[in-house]
């Protein structure tokens, strides 16, 4: 059951992928964010990860994010480390400093037995204009088994 739980959750992940990538085609790359969080605990329904989190764009100083990360699904273990990175597509060329702050929401699947790999695709922000595709698949550390649906709260940090 972990194998289709991880294989629903992968395949929610791609679908939701190509659906945003559709509802804004004219959407340009700003940059990219970049997140690393502490230990976090599956509570079979779901959990909650805080997250700190740094938008990196070429010619543009680093802008610190805060960010919480909240599973419904199956989620079922302890994850010690988590890194994650997303390339960051909007309709604008540049974001402006807190621009990402917002609701993001979407589909996740991860696995981890020691080192182990998830994705996650999220779309929100402002007017839901700011897609979050991942860069590559999530790492983490632990033993954890997760897919469903996953909201990101991204906030200023300092």
């Amino acid at each position: 059951m972990s194998r289709l739980s991880l294989f629903l959750g992968i395949a929610a992940t791609t679908l939701v992928a190509f659906s945003a990538q559709a509802q804004a085609p004219r959407a340009v790359q700003i940059g990219v964010l970049q997140c690393r969080g502490g230990a976090s605990v599956g509570f079979v329904v779901g959990s909650v990860t805080n997250l700190g989190c740094v938008l990196r764009a070429e010619g543009r100083p680093d802008q610190p994010y805060v960010a919480t990360i909240r599973k419904v699904g199956i989620d079922l273990g302890i994850t010690q480390e988590t890194a994650l990175g997303w390339a960051v597509f909007a309709p604008v060329e540049r974001a402006g400093v807190g621009d990402l702050s917002g609701n993001y929401a979407g589909a996740q699947g991860s696995a981890s037995f020691g080192v182990g790999l998830g994705a996650n695709v999220l779309v929100g922000g402002s007017a839901n204009s700011i897609a979050l595709q991942p860069l590559s698949l999530q790492g983490s550390t632990g033993l954890n088994v997760a897919a469903g649906l996953e909201s990101l709260e991204l906030r200023p940090g300092r």
